[in-house]
């Protein structure tokens, strides 16, 4: 057990199983990409070591940038999105992937989405290291899920529980 803050948490996805399922998400990419130089765009804070691991087996050729987005307060999503860190980089005409840690309500992806889109890519797909489709409120289209799993609050591997928790090597679950 760990406890951060004022909560405790137990261990739910462990490192091995982390890293396995990310080569294979990578693995696809590459297939999926192949003879095509996409930009990942990854939201921060939550999917930066995320990305960093998915990048370390792309071995197709691309780019990265990063944006800053938050929804949450304490334990709960709360709908709204407040960009704080914009794009700098042009996605016209590029294949863009947006990488992101967790998609629960789908609120923050749709609205992230939509902005990305405005600037006219020639495609966009979603990457998520977890999603939980019980707690889904809008349509989303995610074609690279890490791990489906249910509407319980989790922390560790870039996500956070009130800016704490990040810095764990394994996904940890609310006890």
């Amino acid at each position: 057990m760990l406890t951060i803050k004022d909560k405790n948490f137990v261990p739910f996805i462990d490192q091995n199983t982390l890293k396995n399922r990310i080569v294979q998400l990578a693995e696809q990419i590459n297939q999926d990409y192949q003879n095509k130089e996409p930009m990942l765009v990854v939201v921060l804070n939550g999917a930066f070591i995320f990305a960093a691991e998915l990048m370390t087996h792309l071995t197709i050729p691309c780019q990265v940038t990063f944006i800053r987005v938050n929804s949450y307060q304490k334990t709960t999503s709360t709908g709204v999105v407040r960009e704080i860190l914009g794009l700098s980089e042009s996605l016209a005409g590029q294949d863009v992937i947006l990488i992101e840690d967790i998609i629960d309500t789908g609120l923050t992806i749709q609205q992230v989405s939509q902005h990305l889109m405005e600037q006219k890519p020639a495609s966009l797909e979603i990457a998520t290291m977890l999603f939980k489709p019980e707690a889904l409120q809008v349509e989303v289209s995610i074609k690279y899920v890490g791990f489906e799993i249910q509407n319980q609050f989790v922390v560790g591997y870039g996500l956070d529980y009130d800016g704490f928790g990040r810095n764990t090597k394994e996904i940890l679950v609310l006890a």
